[in-house]
């Protein structure tokens, strides 16, 4: 499959004008306008063929369009092989220029495997790079809220140092659905008041606007916010 002209053969400049504003940090010109729908049933289609041209598009990074990147996040969120996966994942990352594309970056295969990536994932979530930090706090959220949760998850990410945008959401997400599945425990590692302000806040924000916290639950959080 030629990846690129698959997807130019779907564009609609609309569409490519309305995600260019979702992203502002990548330029219009590099927008080429095909939806997640139709990007996703073109992944379905690549990952059943295993002709050279497959191989060539997941190793020829970095992608000039951002559509692309989707595209290569989808087809590894779909990648059935862990093994393969982890691998092509890794060398993805580095390449990662958005919260978009970041969060499109889901592995199924990483769920059956979880205590194999256990390093890799300390190793993203110290990472300096923006996007490959978030990604990290979105696999231990995605992954690790359940039956291996553990209170030390909660104080690996509180512990996380950036101003960046995009990764203080992260962690203000991540805690906020830690408190949706694991209300006792991350109650009352908030109440130690160990994030910044805006975090915390950010945090007790999100958590509130849930539909799976009872209104008591929400009422307490609002006292501990800081001022």
């Amino acid at each position: 499959m030629l990846v690129r002209e698959s997807l130019f053969e779907l564009k609609e400049k609309e569409y490519a004008d309305f995600q260019s504003r979702l992203v502002p940090n990548i330029s219009r010109e590099h927008f080429i306008g095909v939806r997640i729908p139709k990007i996703r049933s073109l992944a379905k289609k690549y990952l059943k063929e295993t002709d050279e041209l497959n191989i060539v598009f997941l190793k020829q990074l970095p992608h000039l369009y951002y559509d692309e990147n989707i595209f290569h996040s989808i087809v590894l969120s779909e990648y059935p092989e862990y093994d393969g996966c982890i691998e092509l994942v890794k060398e993805f990352l580095p390449f990662i220029d958005n919260w978009a594309v970041c969060d499109a970056l889901s592995p199924k295969s990483f769920a059956a495997h979880k205590h194999e990536w256990n390093e890799d994932l300390c190793q993203w979530l110290n990472s300096e790079d923006v996007y490959t930090c978030r990604f990290g706090v979105r696999m231990l959220m995605n992954h690790y809220l359940g039956e291996d949760f553990d209170v030390s998850y909660l104080e690996a990410v509180a512990k996380i140092k950036s101003e960046d945008y995009y990764v203080k959401m992260a962690i203000a997400w991540f805690l906020s659905m830690a408190l949706v599945k694991r209300w006792n425990e991350t109650s009352r590692y908030l109440r130690k008041n160990t994030l910044d302000k805006w975090t915390h806040n950010k945090t007790i924000q999100k958590a509130r606007e849930s539909y799976q916290l009872k209104k008591e639950q929400k009422e307490y959080l609002l006292t501990l916010k800081r001022q």
